[in-house]
């Protein structure tokens, strides 16, 4: 499998999880306010469809500035007119006390050019409501700190934790395959059938189960959906390499790394 050596010591503890329950939201976003705004009116931990933006901000994973990070991001960008979403995954929690949003999404650019990255929620601007699905925490918290590990600052979840609660915050480390970790998450917690919601994170390029395989360093991913079936997780995902293309499909298992970081929820399967 793949692996990047990060720049700072590696953590002793791959994942961190968090059981609990999580409290299913449904709600709009509000026109004309900033996306950053516009979510954390209500949102704790989301995956939404549909939306339109003008102005539409975003940057795309891309090499390395210096020898301080193993990957970095594109210089932003800004496509003139608006630019419509086709799906967006985003965590909500606190930096520096404020209210702050980690989101990945594919969207429309003006002219039909589909791409995809990280956007940057407070600079764009809802000028058409979206419906967004949330679960949220209300004993877990997210604050960003910064990560010796990987020279980022990047969400931690922390709070107490329930192994038998019916749902699971969880963020996986670096060169961890991510369809095993979400397998050691729900073995965790009991689950044996569960539903991945909302998740994000970067992965060391991607291999899908169709042959294809993105070999960037860095990819900026989504989960479109998941789940774990009897103890087997299977994960729909969207990838987005350092040119702005997106790649989708199942993911490989035991060879799709996490490259810096990795926000996960599940929620366990009734019956």
């Amino acid at each position: 499998m793949r692996t990047l050596v990060q720049p700072g010591p590696e953590h002793p503890r791959r994942i961190d999880r968090f059981g609990g329950t999580a409290e299913s939201l449904t709600y709009p976003l509000r026109a004309g306010v900033s996306l950053l705004d516009a979510a954390t009116e209500s949102l704790v931990h989301a995956g939404w469809r549909g939306g339109a933006f003008d102005p539409f901000r975003y940057v795309m994973p891309g090499p390395p500035d210096d020898a301080s990070h193993v990957a970095y991001f594109s210089t932003p960008r800004a496509p003139a007119g608006t630019t419509r979403i086709e799906q967006a995954n985003a965590t909500f929690g606190w930096h520096d006390g404020k209210p702050y949003l980690h989101c990945h999404a594919t969207w429309i650019e003006p002219g039909g050019v589909r791409r995809g990255g990280h956007v940057l929620p407070g600079e764009s601007i809802v000028t058409e409501p979206a419906i967004v699905h949330a679960w949220g925490f209300s004993e877990i918290a997210i604050a960003t700190a910064l990560d010796p590990e990987t020279n980022f600052t990047l969400f931690q979840p922390s709070g107490p934790s329930d192994d038998r609660a019916p749902a699971v915050l969880a963020r996986v480390r670096p060169n961890k395959d991510i369809i095993t970790a979400v397998e050691r998450i729900a073995d965790a917690h009991g689950f044996t059938n569960a539903t991945i919601r909302g998740s994000l994170g970067s992965l060391i390029g991607a291999h899908f189960t169709n042959g294809t395989i993105v070999p960037d360093n860095a990819t900026e991913v989504l989960v479109r959906s998941g789940r774990v079936t009897n103890g087997e997780a299977t994960i729909d995902l969207l990838a987005v390499d350092g040119r702005g293309h997106v790649h989708e499909g199942w993911l490989e298992r035991g060879d799709n790394p996490v490259c810096i970081t990795f926000d996960l929820v599940l929620t366990r399967d009734e019956g």
